[in-house]
């Protein structure tokens, strides 16, 4: 068992007794983050490969680990990002296994550290096939914090294929889901809205 047995919103709202809530968008009016010139530059060579290309590996390397790594910049690295990490809560519950990317608000960067509050499922193209686990990595994600003594009160997610980013928050047994699809670019809303949750606002 692990977070990618969860395929669908529907298996991890029963397993883990969630109230699901659609709707409209649950963030702010976010300001824009201007992107440093090194992701413009790459961004500016990687859009129109992984455009051709379409494999997730290549969307989360081109796109979505770059966009996190300048979130983390314009956040004076006050938070810290981590890739492909193991992060193992509750192996009885599935709540174990790797996370395509995390950010918590700590400085510290060899290890996962309370609290955890940005998850960050990437996939192919169908963003709807992210949901199911990024819901069990944001649980986990919240059991972590508490197990830690760092309990906040919402951890963030989004799925994203790169091109194309959806956004979740879970608040107790409560998860919301905005309906809305944000495109990248432009990149500069984007990282508004990640740097405004990884803040913990």
């Amino acid at each position: 068992m692990s977070y990618s047995q969860f395929k669908t919103i529907a298996q991890a709202k029963a397993a883990f007794n969630l109230t699901i809530i659609e709707g409209s968008r649950f963030l702010p009016q976010t300001p824009p983050v201007a992107p440093s010139q090194t992701l413009c530059d790459y961004l500016r060579e990687t859009l129109p490969i992984v455009a051709t290309s379409g494999s997730e590996k290549a969307r989360s390397e081109g796109i979505i680990y770059p966009v996190l790594v300048d979130v983390r910049r314009s956040l004076e690295y006050q938070v810290s990002l981590f890739s492909g990490e193991e992060f193992n809560v509750d192996e009885s519950v599935g709540l174990n296994g790797v996370c395509d990317f995390l950010l918590t608000r700590s400085s510290e960067v060899l290890e996962i550290e309370a609290p955890a509050v940005v998850i960050v499922e990437a996939k192919k193209t169908e963003l709807k096939l992210g949901f199911g686990q990024c819901i069990a990595e944001m649980v986990a994600a919240q059991r972590f914090n508490e197990a830690q003594g760092q309990p906040i009160s919402t951890i963030y997610g989004s799925v994203s294929n790169g091109n194309q980013w959806q956004l979740l928050k879970l608040e107790g047994m409560s998860l919301f889901i905005d309906l809305a699809v944000y495109p990248l670019p432009p990149v500069e809303n984007i990282l508004g809205d990640l740097a405004w949750m990884a803040q913990g606002n």
